[in-house]
């Protein structure tokens, strides 16, 4: 194997091979392809002037870099945006036989901001012919001038069939904006959304917007996601969602109240995939956090992708839910190492394994019921999940994980979820990586993403109740690292 093998690298998460990236861009499936590009800086480990990073998968899990996609020019560098396929050339960039993937991007002229101006952001778009592999810039970018307004940026565009229209939308500060356009050139505003409702902490950033049916149901919701920084419960990064409706022109909420897709604190910036077969919503985020992200201890290289969810929509005591759940091609990358059918935890119930930062454990329990999960390894380095009932609370502690000195606010207190108690017996996943833990309850109703940096391997696992705890179908798994020579 030629690199990916440096203390703290992800073994099944996408990273780059080496230096900076963030946020997740231009998700799109096509010709069999998914593309991921990506916030990249190639000259240093930390932010610098930004281009589009690539790359491409045939499954989601196993990914292969490619050149990168887009690089700045006189308009400036290139921030956050989507791509789509243009299936009806309705932009003339390609042909009816061979329809081009359109990159739409923010254009971030520092020369401008560093004058004092506010127009410094303006948006642009790109197109390809060969699925991806090169890219040329309209010749009259931006296509979507500013006159005034500062953090004016990261598009997110889909066509809109019943009105039969491209869709833009687009954060300004502190809301959306919502644009429309027959080629994806001329863009005219239509409505803006956001202003008095949501978690206003910080910036808004990366919206996106998606209608899904509610399981179970023909009813269709929109479903608007926007990231904030700060302004997460947890401290730092997050990404709130609103469930409404949208008529093409304008965006309802049908609750008042936001949610969070996810609880833990390096989930941040995710987007859906667009043009997925069979329509399905696939998000991926940037699994950092604005708050330290820039001084997380990896050496050749800094940033890393969650594992692809795929979203879904519940309604449970009259109110709309996310569900995220890692996609099913993951299971793919599983081995299976020890399987119980049911554990008492009278006492505490300890394994030993040579490493559990390269494993899922699975298992179905009672969350009216206490329960803790703890990893250790040799240098007394611990991470510690609780599940209280009697708070109604889901406890992260990962004070004690490994290196956490490296800013103050990585593990300046535990994190926590709040749920919903009942007496139903839920699936609880617990996925760790080299460098990460990503827990799913209830198949994803309840989600916490967050960075470890344990100096080894963790290599014990302990499972302990107060009460009475009945764990069933208990397994533990290994996972196959996804990289290979290139």
């Amino acid at each position: 194997m030629i690199g990916y093998c440096e203390q703290f690298r992800p073994q099944f998460h996408f990273t780059p091979k080496k230096n900076w990236m963030n946020d997740p861009n231009g998700l799109v499936y096509h010709n069999g392809i998914y593309h991921l590009f990506y916030q990249y800086y190639p000259d240093d480990i930390v932010w610098g002037p930004m281009y589009w990073g690539h790359a491409v998968s045939n499954n989601l899990i196993n990914w292969k870099h490619k050149p990168i996609a887009l690089y700045p020019d006189k308009h400036g560098y290139i921030f956050s945006g989507c791509a789509v396929v243009d299936h009806d050339n309705t932009s003339g960039f390609g042909t009816e036989k061979n329809p081009p993937l359109v990159a739409i991007f923010t254009y971030h002229l520092r020369e401008k901001e560093e004058a004092g101006r506010n127009d410094y952001q303006t948006q642009g778009i790109a197109f390809s012919l060969d699925n991806g592999d090169t890219w040329v810039k309209h010749d009259n970018n931006p296509v979507l001038g500013n006159k005034s307004i500062k953090d004016f940026r990261d598009p997110k565009v889909f066509f809109h069939k019943e009105t039969n229209q491209w869709i833009m939308i687009l954060v300004a500060g502190d809301h959306v904006k919502f644009y429309n356009s027959p080629n994806l050139k001329k863009w005219t505003h239509l409505s803006d959304f956001g202003k008095e409702i949501g978690a206003h902490g910080g910036v808004w950033e990366c919206p996106d917007l998606f209608k899904l049916k509610i399981e179970g149901t023909n009813e269709e919701k929109w479903i608007l996601l926007i990231s904030i920084n700060p302004g997460a419960p947890n401290g730092g990064s997050g990404t709130q969602y609103f469930v409404g409706d949208f008529d093409g022109e304008a965006y309802k909420v049908q609750y008042k109240d936001h949610k969070w897709v996810d609880m833990g604190t390096d989930n941040y910036a995710g987007i859906t995939f667009n043009n997925t077969p069979n329509g399905k919503r696939i998000l991926i985020g940037w699994m950092s956090n604005w708050q330290y992200g820039l001084k997380t201890p990896t050496k050749t290289w800094r940033g890393a992708m969650t594992l692809p969810r795929e979203l879904s929509l519940i309604k449970e005591n009259n109110k709309c839910f996310l569900r995220n759940e890692v996609i099913k091609s993951f299971d793919n990358q599983i081995t299976q190492v020890l399987k119980k059918d049911y554990i008492y935890l009278k006492d505490v119930f300890g394994l030993k394994h040579s490493n559990f930062n390269q494993t899922e454990i699975r298992f179905n329990t009672n969350l009216s019921k206490r329960l803790s999960i703890s990893y250790k390894n040799n240098k007394n380095e611990s991470l510690i999940f609780e599940i209280n009932p009697d708070k109604k609370e889901m406890i992260l502690d990962r004070k004690q994980s490994g290196l956490v000195n490296f800013d103050e606010n990585f593990a300046n207190c535990f994190h926590k979820l709040t749920y919903f108690l009942s007496d139903k017996v839920v699936d609880v996943r617990i996925i760790l990586d080299w460098s990460s833990i990503e827990i799913f309850i209830d198949h994803g109703k309840y989600v916490m993403t967050e960075q470890i940096f344990p100096t080894e391997f963790y290599k014990t696992l302990q499972i302990s109740s107060k009460d009475s705890v009945r764990i069933e179908n208990f397994k533990l798994n290994h996972v196959k690292s996804i990289w290979k020579d290139e």
